[in-house]
């Protein structure tokens, strides 16, 4: 296919959307006026589940109408996670800040992650209808922040608003589709479809399912997904609704059921007509990750990863824990941030935490809220909040050491070498030797070496030194041996007495 033709499939896609921001600042309280403002009220009602992904549906200026998708909190952590990667798992973002609080610092920790993702973005200046508000002050404090609005010597857009009654959250869907206009954002729906993965999560009936959104092509019923190195086949494919579906395109949210392993959030996933293809492309990744692994050998961790998540009261109480976290690290076992942030365990933290139970939480100076902690009856994540960094990181040191891999050992506490061969029955012999090395003990294990090869094990059933029986014979004495072993012993052969330690 040549770019002409690549280029006539093109056509415009609906933008993608993260709502971002402080903890208080009312960005579910937008998501939620929005989803039951602009979902079909008897579709609205119909969910029922937490989602992390939905379509609603806003007239433009000329009265068609466009649907925009918005990414719930577990879209924040994709986003924030695709950095690194290149790709992003939205379109625009909105910076949500209170008319009453103003800037705070997770306000500017959202901030800096689009800034760094280089997504176009709108502030939300909300809580207009609360007593406290000051727009003036707030729009002051973001230009005092290098946040530049509009009429204010820059260029961001921004919209007031009062998520609760729902005050100019119209105008805000509408600079949505103004400012996704400007991106002409696209895609070719005869591709087969790529995107990202925004949640994923075992379920006791179903197994592991994701949600995904479409970021190009298109998904059809008996297709192959592959996330990351986790494979899934489309057999089984719902709507945001939750409703069954035999294709979707791009930026819509949909739910895939059945993967074959966990895929990471924030992993970009492509489809394949055959299994076949998708395992060939599985295949590449495996090499091109142990390569990546092979080649960073040198410079990164290589023991036991201990996944982490850190929550504090401010983002300086971050960077003071990730330090003193990294302290901990050693070659063995070693402590790695999946994600850090301000304000409070929330029940995104416990589902990010779930897909590998290994992850822990900790909170510094923050708590866990009501519904995570409920959330947690059922999915038993290691949560644990401190006030004291030194209590926080002593619980951390106890835990690195209840979780490092154990090394079985085995250590040669004597030798006897056998000088002649007695009586045998079935499974036992007598024999007589020499300890040349340590010490004897009766009662314990022996390993039965011939020419520093082992040949069979047993165990010392009865000891006797001068004839007379012994608990144990030292270095350099002569002595009788009666073992229990299904091997045959012959002059020559060296018993060595050992135990197993773990370290």
């Amino acid at each position: 296919m040549n770019k002409e033709t690549l280029q006539t499939n093109k056509i415009v896609r609906p933008p993608v959307v993260v709502v971002m921001g402080h903890v208080d600042h009312g960005k579910s309280t937008l998501l939620d006026y929005i989803r039951k403002s602009n979902v079909v009220a008897s579709e609205a009602g119909g969910i029922t589940q937490s989602i992390s992904a939905y379509e609603v549906s806003h007239k433009d200026e000329t009265g068609k109408d466009r649907l925009i998708t918005f990414l719930d909190t577990p879209g924040h952590e994709a986003f924030s996670k695709m950095r690194a990667r290149g790709a992003f798992a939205s379109d625009i973002a909105i910076l949500v800040v209170s008319a009453e609080d103003s800037v705070k610092a997770q306000t500017l920790e959202a901030y800096n992650t689009i800034i760094e993702s280089k997504t176009p973005y709108i502030v939300a200046i909300n809580k207009i209808d609360k007593p406290n508000a000051n727009i003036e002050k707030t729009k002051m404090d973001l230009v005092e922040k290098g946040i530049y609005l509009e009429g204010m010597g820059g260029d961001i857009p921004f919209v007031p608003i009062s998520a609760k009654i729902g005050t100019g959250v119209n105008e805000l869907l509408d600079m949505i589709l103004l400012v996704a206009d400007m991106g002409a954002f696209t895609g070719d729906p005869k591709l087969n479809a790529s995107g990202i993965v925004i949640e994923a999560n075992r379920e006791p009936k179903r197994g592991v399912s994701a949600t995904v959104v479409i970021k190009n092509g298109t998904l059809k019923s008996g297709m192959f997904v592959v996330a990351g190195q986790a494979l899934v086949t489309t057999r089984i494919m719902e709507n945001f609704l939750g409703k069954p579906i035999k294709e979707a395109t791009f930026s819509s949210p949909i739910r895939l059921v059945g993967f074959e392993s966990m895929p990471e959030v924030g992993s970009v996933f492509e489809s394949f007509a055959s299994k076949k293809e998708a395992e060939n492309y599985i295949s590449i990744i495996k090499e091109e990750s142990l390569n990546n692994r092979n080649s960073k050998v040198d410079t990164e961790q290589t023991g036991k990863i201990i996944p982490i998540i850190v929550k504090t009261d401010v983002v300086g109480s971050i960077e003071a824990l990730e330090k003193e976290i990294g302290k901990l690290n050693n070659s063995e076992i070693y402590y790695k941030i999946i994600n850090s942030g301000v304000g409070a365990i929330s029940e995104s933290d416990l589902k990010m935490a779930s897909a590998n139970k290994e992850t822990i939480i900790v909170g510094f100076n923050t708590k866990i809220d009501n519904s995570a902690r409920d959330l947690n009856e059922s999915l038993k994540v290691t949560v644990e909040t401190f006030d004291i960094i030194y209590k926080l990181t002593d619980w951390l040191k106890v835990v690195i050491e209840e979780r490092r891999p154990r090394v079985e050992t085995v250590e040669v506490t004597g030798s006897l070498k056998i000088l002649k061969t007695f009586g045998a029955t079935k499974d036992k012999q007598v024999v007589g030797g020499k300890v040349i090395t340590g010490r004897i003990v009766n009662g314990g294990i022996v390993r039965i070496m011939r020419r520093d090869f082992e040949i069979g094990k047993g165990k010392i059933v009865e000891l006797q030194h001068n004839k007379i029986k012994a608990k144990e014979v030292l270095e350099e004495n002569e002595c009788g041996v009666q073992v229990e072993t299904k091997v045959d012993i012959a002059p020559g052969d060296v018993l060595e007495a050992f135990i197993i330690t773990i370290k």
